[in-house]
């Protein structure tokens, strides 16, 4: 069997599951159906969108199912369609066991770290947070765990120092996306290997929130630094000046010193840390759209040795 005869159910949701699932259709898979998670309310005015997945699956006449749970119903269409190879790129859902013994190639996933490291929900976010200087992606089998399954291959990617969540998920969905797509094929071909996972060397990265945004000039600038980058879009790193968010959009590391919440430089905006400086160079006050840092600091009127 080839990949052109293989029947391949595809499951996922946001961007970089629609970049992987329209790789495997332009390098000849059989993709004979998509399952995504439900359209959702977006925007301040809540306007029901549908995932990236569902697009590009709508948009290339392949069939999508968004079912609520996978088991009961679900799992009767997934039986009724047969695959031989579930491929799974964030989907949202963990799969039951009915469903993962369905396929004759199994389930696979692409997770975007090298595991077990970072097993959960936001890899790239805390590798970058906890300024790492190399991620990656796993192509592994599923089993009933979270991202506990024997692994196929590894790809590393190297994580420059200023690079932001957004940016190093544009890189590794690049990466990754044809990785996945050769990795399923030696699949197919019977040449992929299997290792099981060391788990006790496993890490968990939990979603972000809201709350863990905050942050003051008491911490070190290395750690401000990783962690704007971080949450940079979301849920976007601030300090509080004058009982009001100041949203931090990017930052550079400078190796200068002073009082914690100096103001070193206006131009540009640099301030002491606990340990080191901050540059800020993008921000966007509270009420106001993003702007320069120094464009901010000339506005209040900053001056060097202020303290903020």
């Amino acid at each position: 069997m080839n990949k052109k005869e293989t029947k391949v159910l595809f499951m996922g949701t946001p961007e970089i599951a629609k970049g992987c699932l329209e790789q495997m259709v332009n390098d000849g898979y059989n993709v004979v159906g998509v399952f995504t998670r439900e359209d959702k309310p977006v925007g301040r005015k809540q306007i029901m969108t549908a995932p990236p997945v569902k697009v590009y699956a709508q948009e290339h006449n392949i069939p999508v199912y968004q079912p609520k749970t996978l088991k009961g119903e679900a799992t009767e269409i997934i039986k009724g369609i047969n695959p031989d190879l579930i491929v799974v790129v964030a989907y949202g859902r963990i799969l039951p066991k009915d469903v993962i013994d369905i396929p004759q190639f199994g389930c696979v996933n692409l997770h975007v770290s090298l595991l077990p490291k970072y097993r959960g929900a936001a890899p790239i976010q805390w590798s970058l947070i906890n300024g790492d200087k190399q991620t990656g992606v796993t192509v592994m089998y599923i089993d009933e765990g979270l991202d506990t399954g024997d692994i196929i291959d590894v790809l590393p990617i190297d994580i420059t120092e200023d690079e932001t969540q957004e940016e190093l998920f544009a890189k590794v969905e690049n990466e990754g996306k044809v990785f996945l797509s050769n990795v399923c094929e030696k699949l197919i071909d019977g040449k992929a290997t299997r290792t099981p996972q060391d788990h006790s060397k496993a890490t968990l990265a939990p979603p972000l929130t809201k709350e863990m945004a905050l942050f003051t000039f008491e911490s070190d600038a290395k750690t401000i630094h990783n962690k704007v980058r971080g949450q940079n879009p979301w849920p976007g790193a601030y300090f509080i000046y004058q009982d009001k968010k100041v949203k931090v959009i990017k930052t550079k590391y400078v190796e200068l010193s002073g009082k914690v919440g100096e103001i070193l430089s206006t131009k540009p905006l640099v301030i002491a840390c606990k340990e080191n400086a901050i540059q800020l160079i993008t921000v966007q006050p509270e009420g106001s759209k993003a702007m320069d840092g120094q464009a901010w600091s000339l506005g209040r009127r900053f001056e060097k040795g202020d303290i903020i």
